[in-house]
């Protein structure tokens, strides 16, 4: 081996110019001649067998169940800027993530820029996410209006989502102290809701965002997490979540959070929301001047029909 490996060990790729995200599970991440690998014992996301890892054009690498990460890992890891995270099956469940240390902060100055500014930054990230969420920017710049519309398109949307997967809904009902206590359509949603807030989570990782800085939610330390989250309320958490409450209205043995939870991993699989909730942020966080942003928005509507690929979303109201 030539040393320093043709210049590899010092080489540092931009994450624009990196492939994403990495999913790994039921295996040992670790380094053998200087490159990362991963032994893989299979039944999971990731096939049996034994993989080199580019971590060179890697930008975040997802550790699922079963997996064990050694120190030289961590330590090429770091070393490089790609981030690790450890995550539940099919990223429904994120539990913590060591610092992407990434090579750009223009994402988190953006973000605190927006969010210091309370009259006209705070608003318009607002209407970017609604404007997402709806397929139609909305001329409203007061936050409680802006929440106020939301609020009822998301009672229809309740609605007809209860319809189409033949449930009896009467309401969102939330305990935060007893939440056993709610109907099995709100345990559900209340458990896909934590699923793709997960996901979330994940994406405000990859961005190097803040999570505390939240633009609609604003108490929780989790709450641009929890905007984020919302961006796919309608289209994942809550086709999700009824889907498994029709299911296990009908097979009671079942567990309702387990349902929610893999209907939900699978809906996060299957059509990359992780990549699409990043994609989003991305956009809702870009510098341009407000009187530019009904522009590009305004097609969201078109973008919302092609988005229903993703085509099922909630949090808790």
């Amino acid at each position: 081996m030539l040393v320093g490996r043709l210049g590899l060990e010092t080489a540092r790729l931009p994450h624009s110019d990196r492939h994403g995200l990495v999913f790994l599970d039921r295996g040992r991440l670790g380094v053998e001649d200087g490159c990362l690998t991963f032994d893989c014992a299979g039944g999971g996301m990731t096939p049996a067998g034994r993989y080199g890892l580019p971590h060179q054009s890697v930008s975040l690498v997802l550790i699922g169940p079963g997996a064990s990460v050694s120190h030289d890992a961590l330590r090429i890891l770091a070393r490089h800027n790609v981030g690790l995270a450890a995550i539940g099956e099919d990223g429904v469940r994120f539990y913590t993530a060591m610092p992407l240390l990434p090579d750009f902060s223009h994402l988190a100055r953006a973000q605190a820029r927006f969010w210091a500014d309370e009259r006209r930054g705070r608003p318009l990230v607002a209407r970017r996410m609604y404007a997402l969420r709806l397929g139609e920017v909305l001329p409203h710049r007061d936050i409680a209006v802006l929440r106020g519309i939301e609020g009822a398109r998301m009672k229809e949307t309740y609605r007809i989502e209860a319809d189409r997967a033949g449930i009896r809904w009467n309401g969102r009902r939330y305990d935060r102290a007893n939440p056993n206590a709610a109907d099995l359509p709100n345990q559900a949603l209340n458990h896909a809701a934590s699923a793709v807030e997960a996901a979330a989570a994940i994406a405000v990782a990859a961005t190097a965002t803040i999570p505390q800085l939240g633009f609609v939610h604003e108490d929780s330390g989790q709450s641009f997490v929890l905007d984020v989250a919302d961006l796919v309320r309608d289209r994942v958490t809550i086709p999700c979540a009824f889907k498994a409450a029709a299911i296990a209205a009908k097979r009671p043995q079942e567990n309702i959070e387990r349902l929610a939870r893999r209907m939900a991993g699978e809906r996060l699989k299957r059509d990359g929301v992780i990549a699409l909730l990043i994609d989003r942020v991305k956009s809702i966080l870009a510098d341009k001047a407000e009187d530019e942003d009904d522009r590009p928005l305004r097609k969201a509507g078109a973008t919302k029909a092609k988005d229903d690929d993703v085509d099922d979303g909630d949090r808790d109201a």
